[in-house]
C-alpha cells in the first residue's frame, strides 16, 4: 500500500481546500464543497471565503445567507456551521444522536430527570408560532415546566435537539446581531428529510463522499472528528471497493477516492491567511499535515493561522484596521515579503479598501 508522507497529504489538503490556487466558483458552490463552514463567530467564514476564491466578494455570502441559499444551524461536532440549505435538510436527522450525546456530555446533572424527548417537542409547540426567539428566551418559556436544568441548560439543549436556525443579520457582513432563532424546516420552507432505514447508511455515504472531496485522503479517525460521528462504519464498509487506501508514514490507512487531486508534494503553496476555527485545521484528528502538534492548542481557542508553505507558521490579528502577524518561528525574506503582501490584501478586505496597514510582529518565543 502507497505510503503517503505529511507533505503529500499537506498538498491533497491544500487542493482539496481550495488553498492551492484561488477558486473560480460561487460561494454556495464553495460552502458546498467544502462541506460547511464552522461558524460560531460570524465574520469569520468571509475571511475563509477570501482565502479561497477568486474575487469573492462579501455581498455574495450576504446575500445567501439573505436570501437562504445558505443557512447557520448546528450540526458537525455540535458547532454553529454555515452551511447550504440542502445541505442542512438533508443532513440535520443523521446527527440527531450525536447532538443528543453532546447535550447529554455536557449537561447530564441538569438533564438527569428530563425526557428529552418531551423538552425537544415542548420547543417545537413554543416556536411554532414562527416568532424568532433568542436562545434564554426560548429557555424561558419552558423554565416554568422545567425549572430544575436552569435558563443555560435549557437554551443550550434545545437548539440542539430541536433543528434550528439562526437568523439574519447574525452573521451577515460587518454586522453585529445577537441570535434569533427559527426552526430550520420553517426558515427553509421545507421539512428536513427524515432519517433513512436503510442499513447501509446512505447519507453517512454522501458524508464519506464529501468529507473525501474536501479533506482526504484522510482516515476513519479524521472522518470521526470532523462531524463528530461514530466513524460511520456501515457507509465505510458500503463504499469500500469503491474508494483507494494508502498508509500515513505512522500506518494508519487512509481512505480517498479514486480521482481526488493529490499534487506532487513539491508543488508550490502561496501564504493563505485562515479565520478561526477554519475546517482546514479542524477537520482532522491528525492534524500533523498542516499544523504541528506543538500549536495544536491554538486550534482550538480561536486563533488565525497563517499558513506559510502550506503550513500553520504565524497567528494573525486585527488592530485598529491593521493586521498584526506574530510568526510562530522566524521568516525568511521572501516569505515576509509574501505574507506582508497577503497581509496588505487582506486588511483591504476587512476595512472595504479604507486600510493596507500591516505590522509582522516579533516570533513567538
Amino acid at each position: 500500500m502507497t505510503v503517503l508522507d505529511t507533505r503529500a497529504l499537506n498538498r491533497a489538503t491544500l487542493a482539496r481546500q481550495l488553498l492551492l490556487d484561488h477558486a473560480d466558483m460561487p460561494a454556495l458552490d464553495a460552502v458546498a464543497h467544502l462541506c460547511g463552514m464552522q461558524a460560531q463567530e460570524p465574520q469569520e467564514p468571509f475571511v475563509g471565503l477570501w482565502s479561497r476564491l477568486r474575487g469573492f466578494t462579501p455581498e455574495a455570502l450576504s446575500t445567501l445567507l439573505t436570501g437562504r441559499g445558505v443557512v447557520r444551524t448546528h450540526l458537525m461536532r455540535r458547532t454553529i456551521h454555515l452551511v447550504t440549505a440542502e445541505d442542512a435538510l438533508a443532513w440535520r436527522a443523521r446527527h440527531d444522536t450525536m447532538l443528543r450525546q453532546r447535550v447529554l456530555g455536557v449537561f447530564r446533572r441538569e438533564f438527569e430527570r428530563v425526557d428529552l424527548d418531551e423538552l425537544a417537542a415542548a420547543g417545537r409547540a413554543v416556536m411554532a408560532d414562527g416568532e424568532p426567539r433568542s436562545t434564554a428566551e426560548l429557555a424561558r418559556a419552558l423554565t416554568e415546566r422545567w425549572p430544575t436544568p436552569g435558563t443555560r441548560a435549557l437554551g443550550e439543549g434545545l437548539v440542539s435537539l430541536v433543528p434550528m436556525a439562526q437568523l439574519p443579520p447574525r452573521g451577515l457582513w460587518r454586522t453585529k446581531a445577537a441570535v434569533r432563532n427559527a426552526l430550520l424546516s420553517a426558515w427553509l420552507g421545507r421539512e428536513i428529510d427524515p432519517p433513512s432505514s436503510d442499513e447501509s447508511d446512505p447519507v453517512g455515504q454522501t458524508l464519506l463522499r464529501r468529507y473525501l472531496a474536501a479533506f482526504g485522503p484522510a482516515a476513519s479517525a479524521d472522518l470521526r472528528a470532523w462531524c463528530g460521528l461514530a466513524g460511520l462504519p456501515a457507509a465505510v464498509a458500503a463504499l469500500r471497493q469503491e474508494l483507494v487506501s494508502f498508509r500515513d508514514e505512522r500506518g494508519r490507512e487512509l481512505l480517498d477516492l479514486p480521482d481526488a487531486p493529490r499534487p506532487d508534494p513539491d508543488t508550490p503553496a502561496p501564504v493563505r491567511f485562515l479565520p478561526a476555527f477554519d475546517n482546514a485545521i479542524l477537520g482532522y484528528h491528525d492534524r500533523t499535515r498542516i499544523i504541528d502538534d506543538a500549536h495544536r492548542g491554538l486550534s482550538v481557542t480561536g486563533a488565525r493561522f497563517v499558513l506559510v508553505d502550506g503550513r500553520v507558521e504565524a497567528t494573525w490579528t486585527v488592530e485598529a484596521d491593521t493586521v498584526v502577524v506574530t510568526p510562530l518561528r522566524g521568516f525568511s525574506r521572501t516569505e515576509r515579503t509574501s505574507v506582508a503582501e497577503q497581509a496588505q490584501e487582506l486588511a483591504s478586505f476587512l476595512t472595504d479598501g479604507e486600510s493596507h496597514h500591516l505590522r509582522i510582529a516579533e516570533p513567538d518565543s
